[in-house]
């Protein structure tokens, strides 16, 4: 059975989206089998990778689509499901249904027996707590959230942690903080150096080496490329090479228990 991680975190512009595109290509290259899932409506994720659909998570909510007919190719070993602006109108549906647990669970259901399909499928969260993301954190096992080098991330990051606990009340509820992922680090800066020292001051050994603020990380995705395809030397791709590394080595040490 596969991973299945979560990458959220409440504040905007943490590089979510970029280290679930990262993260996902980084396994893939390895030759793990991949599937990336996109729950926020912008539909960052397939924009980034540059892939057409014609059926979204969205019509999967809505049971207009199967899994199968959902999942498109990225690149080898990595497929994906987009996230569109349908997906406002999917959580509308949702937001009916009388039951609350039952509307949470939605897509759980949905999605359910995909993990059998792949080594690790990876969800990228919306930045804003929603019914959907609340059903997201009720599939995923493991959380990593990506913390910028600012205090607005830190209080997202706080958000998140809370919103664990109230979810982790929830009858059979699993999911795990895994990482944290500090991102837009300048080692030069005191500013940044003080944000690493307080997450790791709070967190310990779940906190990462940082992901350096790197000019080609931006430019990655105009080119629709992971930072492996457009810039394999950067320090950014040192860096989320590292992130992929410890990734697959717990993932080692799992299947090995």
């Amino acid at each position: 059975m596969g991973r299945i991680i979560g990458v959220l975190n409440y504040k905007g512009g943490t590089a979510k989206t970029t280290t679930v595109v990262n993260l996902g290509a980084g396994l893939a290259l390895r030759g793990e089998r991949v599937l990336c899932v996109d729950l926020d409506a912008q539909g960052s994720l397939a924009t980034y990778l540059g892939v057409h659909y014609t059926y979204s998570l969205a019509h999967l909510l809505l049971g207009q689509a199967n899994p199968r007919t959902c999942i498109v190719r990225a690149r080898d070993n990595l497929d994906l499901i987009a996230g569109d602006e349908g997906l406002l109108r999917a959580e509308g549906e949702l937001w009916r249904i009388d039951n609350r647990l039952i509307a949470r669970r939605v897509l759980v259901g949905r999605l359910q027996g995909l993990e059998d399909d792949y080594d690790y499928i990876i969800l990228d969260f919306s930045p804003s707590a929603s019914l959907l993301s609340e059903s997201g954190l009720l599939y995923v096992r493991e959380l990593i959230v990506p913390v910028a080098m600012n205090y607005l991330a830190l209080i997202g990051t706080r958000q998140v942690i809370q919103t664990l606990k109230t979810i982790g009340r929830v009858h059979g509820h699993r999911v795990r903080l895994y990482l944290i992922v500090p991102t837009f680090y300048y080692a030069r800066l005191r500013k940044d150096r003080e944000v690493m020292e307080t997450l790791q001051r709070y967190f310990a050994d779940k906190v990462t080496a940082p992901i350096r603020a790197s000019v080609k990380l931006s430019e990655a995705p105009s080119h629709r490329m992971s930072i492996y395809e457009y810039a394999p030397k950067s320090l950014a791709a040192i860096d989320y090479a590292r992130l992929v590394e410890r990734v697959f080595r717990d993932g080692q040490k799992r299947a090995k228990v």
